[in-house]
């Protein structure tokens, strides 16, 4: 009789374990970047900033070398408002991810 044992650390897909600003975070400045972190490699393959609802940017990636845990992206301040980041990436696990966050300024 074979047995076959897969640790569940084998069958996860990377999960974004924070981000910057927070997800619903009031802020009084514009921030000059934005942070995500994942607890498992990842390759961010498209991030959009929306602000106010009206106004769309892709942001830039930079150069990738490989899959990383943690970006920092640079934001072009739009001034007050809602911002809106969408993310999309491929984990290191070969699963495509994708995720949002939003943030004020006041």
């Amino acid at each position: 009789m074979v047995s076959t044992f897969i640790g569940s650390t084998a069958l996860a897909h990377s999960e974004k374990e924070s981000m910057t600003p927070a997800n619903g975070a009031v802020l009084e400045v514009v921030p000059e970047m934005i942070g995500l972190r994942f607890n498992d490699g990842m390759r961010l393959t498209k991030v959009e900033m929306t602000h106010a609802e009206t106004h769309t940017e892709v942001l830039d990636l930079g150069a990738q070398s490989g899959f990383v845990k943690e970006f920092s992206l640079p934001l072009t301040p739009m001034g007050p408002g809602m911002y809106h980041i969408e993310w999309r990436g491929l984990g290191v696990d070969g699963h495509p991810m994708n995720g949002v966050f939003s943030f004020e300024v006041k």
